[in-house]
């Protein structure tokens, strides 16, 4: 299993109730939704990836559910997991939908490479 396809749908729609224009992309195993061409929130497995910003990101671990996003052996600021107890209710979800909405217009957008 590459990502929990029920989470998905649960983002989709606090996405759609919240008016959000996305889209979707397969990367890192799992699913990213992608705002204003950023990356804002993601599934991987059972968890939901959260970008925020990386001042919140300390405050983001003390809540339930939170850890730090790992890839490359060393957390990456501003990146966290989230797990079933920090995600269980729609209210839960959104919060954590809103925090990744509110840093999105601020967050940098990475631009792809050009191939020489």
């Amino acid at each position: 299993m590459a990502y929990a396809e029920d989470l998905a749908e649960r983002i989709r729609v606090q996405f759609r109730s919240r008016d959000v224009a996305w889209d979707e992309k397969r990367m890192m195993g799992g699913l990213c939704f992608m705002v204003d061409d950023k990356m804002c929130v993601g599934v991987s497995e059972d968890r939901l990836m959260v970008r925020l910003d990386p001042a919140d990101y300390e405050t983001a671990l003390e809540r339930p559910g939170a850890e730090p996003m790992d890839f490359t052996g060393r957390p990456m600021k501003g990146f966290v997991w989230v797990f079933e107890e920090g995600i269980s209710t729609e209210a839960s979800l959104g919060g954590w939908l809103a925090e990744a909405l509110a840093f999105n217009p601020r967050a940098k957008s990475s631009k792809k490479k050009k191939r020489q």
